[in-house]
């Protein structure tokens, strides 16, 4: 069986449903998968959506070491969650590093960029 997450069809074994309304995912093997695609080859960065509401995106996304994205607004919030690797962002002139498993959240509508300093997989939540 597949299921469709907008850019990725997926196999059952990449997740489980819980309830009619709950999906779990097994997060290496995304990874693993997105990093076997071409675009990611191709040395561009790499997102796959989980989820898609009118209120809610979460966005798994791997970035190639040095891959700069720049000028993106937050809506009401945005949460950040490192899988992988380490990422710079950048905040009004002000920058964070953010680590393997550490998590960031942003909750005013403010312009942000960051910049993977290492190959680094996270988690994009934006709420609208």
């Amino acid at each position: 069986m597949h299921k469709e997450t907008g850019l990725l069809s997926l196999n059952t074994n990449e997740f489980r449903c819980l309830t009619p309304s709950s999906l779990t995912y097994d997060m290496q093997r995304l990874i693993g998968i997105m990093k076997r695609e071409p675009k990611w080859e191709k040395g561009e960065l790499n997102t796959m959506i989980l989820l898609k509401s009118p209120l809610k995106k979460i966005l798994l996304t791997i970035l190639h070491e040095g891959t700069d994205v720049l000028s993106y607004q937050s809506g009401k919030s945005l949460t950040i969650q490192i899988i992988e690797g380490q990422l710079k962002l950048q905040i009004n002139n002000e920058s964070v590093i953010l680590n393997s498993n550490e998590v960031f959240t942003l909750t005013e509508n403010v312009n942000y960029s960051f910049e993977a300093t290492d190959d680094t997989a996270f988690l994009l939540t934006h709420l609208s």
